[in-house]
């Protein structure tokens, strides 16, 4: 069986912990986290990383922890000879996971990033109608996802820029970005407007990008924002016979409402779509969480790489990040 220490023990923390003692595909050995005592959990908590990364018995590590120690606590993990699991962003930019490849390579562990929308059971059905092309070749994607946040969020590690790395784009907006990744493929022309017209932090609250791939003429709409007043998300995939649409994500808060595909009929000619036509499948449980773990820890048992989830799609992620921050800001 695979043990586990975890670095970082607040939310996601916690739902990496539930899960890997839920379901028994791995040992949890040991947790860090500075805030945290020995009476608020029944697991071992080590009083340093330290403890963790030079234990010999301890076969992985979950980083769970704010964006800016993500990056030095991998490098650590892989050269403290771990499989690495860790949290979104994978750092702050496409350079700085560049120098985390080449330690990763040189390590031979295993290292996997926490792009858990990948992994629910929605999205997993959006890419095998992608992939199997009964509906056609991707023709254009919308994504918009929003939170609202109140006024704790400047007391926040979230609100500081160099805590945080950026704002609503790391924070959620690179969710969607890596489903549109996943789903439509990799985008080398970008046009961007970032404001933080609300919140007036450091960091941006609203994010509108419109992203093209110049070779298949892809084009995918972004908008990422911390003000839209009622929790949102929607995604939208247009084929050129056919569309997939996903409103709402199933969340352990509810705030997302329920999640639902619905999917046009397989058609050749156009305007064929009508209400009526649309196939509506309802997901009624998150299983994200244990497929993205399954699928972590079947890498490391079987010796194989990373499908999904690992550092060269952070890679391309971060690059087209950096894209949008450039571009918005000029």
């Amino acid at each position: 069986m695979i043990r586990v220490g975890i670095i970082g023990f607040g939310k996601m923390g916690r739902i990496r912990a539930e899960v890997i003692r839920r379901y028994g595909r791995g040992e949890i050995a040991c947790v860090y986290d500075p805030n945290i005592s020995q009476n608020s959990t029944d697991l071992l908590i080590l009083p340093s990383i330290d403890d963790i990364l030079n234990d010999g018995t301890i076969d992985a590590v979950f980083i769970c922890t704010p964006n800016y120690l993500n990056r030095p606590l991998t490098l650590q993990a892989l050269r403290a000879d771990k499989h690495v699991f860790c949290e979104k962003p994978p750092a702050f930019n496409a350079s700085e996971v560049e120098d985390i490849r080449k330690v990763e390579k040189k390590s031979g562990k295993r290292l996997m990033y926490g792009f858990n929308h990948r992994h629910h059971s929605s999205i997993q059905h959006m890419k095998r109608i992608i992939d199997e092309g009964e509906y056609g070749d991707v023709l254009w994607l919308r994504g918009r996802y929003g939170k609202s946040v109140d006024a704790s969020f400047y007391s926040s590690w979230r609100s500081k820029k160099e805590m945080a790395g950026g704002g609503i784009l790391l924070d959620q907006g690179i969710h969607m970005l890596d489903l549109f990744l996943y789903l439509g493929g990799e985008f080398d022309e970008i046009e961007a407007f970032i404001s933080n017209l609300y919140w007036k932090t450091e960091i941006e609250d609203n994010v509108f990008a419109i992203l093209r791939n110049r070779r298949t003429g892809v084009v995918a709409s972004l908008h990422s924002t911390m003000t839209q007043w009622r929790h949102l998300f929607s995604l939208e995939v247009f084929l050129s016979r056919g569309y997939i649409v996903l409103n709402g994500l199933k969340t352990s808060s509810g705030t997302y409402g329920e999640e639902v595909l619905s999917i046009a009929k397989n058609r050749s000619t156009a305007p064929a779509a009508t209400w009526e036509d649309e196939e509506r499948i309802v997901f009624h449980e998150d299983i994200s969480w244990r497929n993205e773990i399954d699928h972590f820890f079947d890498t490391i048992e079987n010796g194989v790489p990373v499908r999904t989830g690992n550092s060269s799609d952070a890679l391309v992620l971060m690059r087209t990040i950096d894209m949008i921050y450039r571009r918005g800001r000029q």
